[in-house]
């Protein structure tokens, strides 16, 4: 993606302060009429919640502001996601929500002029959804190298065939952005692949289901669907950037997109973790005692409290060299703080929902919900143990020789 300024612009403390004031006064008690499981239910409220948001001037702001966004750097953008995680429906409010996001960016640095105004611009605005359709059922997601999916030249149009799986939020999505092969002879296998765009009202574009999670199918705006394309026809124009880059794009939009996820990632742990401290000195045990007092709990506390720093810095540093160098040099940053977040998410939920004890089992607390919901975090996006792998390569690297 585009370098941005490393630099935290004039007047961004404000934007802060507005977000998080707009997060507790207005999204955090929809929490209590709606269960994030329940979504569609709760879509009338966050649509007027929406439009509050364009109204304060503080829409999509991961998107250039030549489209309608708030143009902020990857760095700002990191900040304000800690704040917007703090809840399942403040990224959606704010129009940040995946995939949505990492489409905007795709589109804004490699789309076409004709692709940007017909599909970013109402992206962008709001006006309609996306999906991004890569992952294959039976190929390795960790390795897009693999993929089954061909888009082949057949006059002035691309027809294409394959089968997808977590295509997220496909049902109710406008387009999907679909990952095919395009170069099946290209001498390396990173130049094989391509980006297009598809209309999901396309003929031959079927939405087979959406696949259930631990229990939860989703609907329209929180699914995860399985994709067929029987001769899916679009124009040659649909091509994003150039044939055969479409790895590249993936990886161009993946990076950026990890920070997007493990910002709203220590968002949730900072809930968690208020909600463990004030659960622990509220709840009595005995007389004139309350959990607080043991030392496990503390222990508990402590271990939070200094994971969630070091891996809030360890992002805003990845942040800022992707800011600076772009995602391509951040790469070892970038698995790093993948695997870190994802594993510091799972020590802090862990630890809040039991310090709630049956309360935390329960759908009475948010704790439940993200406690499933977010045992993902180590699978999607590459797999942890793939990113430890990559970042242990990049250092043996170093002494190799010596």
């Amino acid at each position: 993606m585009s370098k941005h300024s490393t630099a935290i612009r004039p007047g961004f403390s404000d934007i802060l302060e507005q977000v998080r004031h707009f997060m507790q006064e207005d999204i955090f008690p929809l929490e209590k009429e709606f269960s994030p499981y329940h979504f569609v239910q709760a879509l009338p409220r966050l649509l007027e919640k929406r439009e509050k948001v364009k109204a304060l001037g503080l829409w999509a702001p991961q998107a250039p502001e030549e489209f309608g966004g708030l143009g902020l750097s990857m760095l700002e953008h990191g900040l304000l996601s800690a704040l917007m995680g703090q809840s399942p429906f403040g990224f959606y409010v704010f129009n940040a929500q995946a995939p949505d996001a990492g489409n905007m960016e795709v589109l804004a640095e490699y789309g076409s002029p004709a692709q940007q105004e017909r599909y970013l611009r109402p992206l962008v605005g709001g006006h309609i959804r996306s999906c991004f359709s890569m992952t294959e059922r039976h190929h390795a997601g960790s390795n897009p190298l693999l993929m089954s999916t061909t888009a082949v030249k057949d006059g002035d149009d691309y027809v294409i065939n394959g089968h997808k799986w977590f295509t997220t939020a496909a049902d109710g999505a406008a387009f999907a952005i679909v990952m095919a092969i395009t170069n099946p002879e290209a001498p390396k296998p990173h130049q094989r692949a391509s980006m297009l765009l598809v209309p999901t009202d396309a003929p031959g574009f079927e939405l087979v289901r959406n696949i259930s999670i631990l229990g939860h199918t989703g609907g329209q705006w929180d699914s995860h669907a399985e994709i067929r394309y029987e001769n899916v026809r679009v124009p040659q124009s649909h091509l994003i950037g150039r044939e055969g880059s479409g790895f590249a794009i993936a990886q161009a939009r993946l990076g950026p997109g990890r920070i997007h996820h493990c910002m709203r990632w220590i968002g949730i742990c900072d809930r968690a973790f208020d909600m463990m401290c004030r659960y622990a000195l509220s709840r009595v045990i005995g007389p004139e005692q309350v959990l607080a007092d043991k030392q496990t709990i503390q222990n508990w506390i402590a271990d939070s409290q200094a994971d969630i720093k070091a891996a809030r810095l360890m992002v805003l540093d990845a942040a800022r060299k992707i800011d600076q160098d772009g995602a391509q040099q951040a790469k070892i940053e970038i698995s790093t703080i993948k695997f870190f977040c994802a594993r510091v998410l799972s020590s802090v939920l862990d630890k809040a929902l039991q310090t709630h004890g049956a309360l935390g089992m329960t759908d009475d607390t948010l704790l439940s919900y993200w406690y499933s919901h977010e045992r993902s975090a180590r699978i999607y996006d590459g797999p942890d143990e793939v990113h430890k792998s990559s970042v242990a390569k990049h250092i043996l690297k170093g002494y190799a020789g010596q």
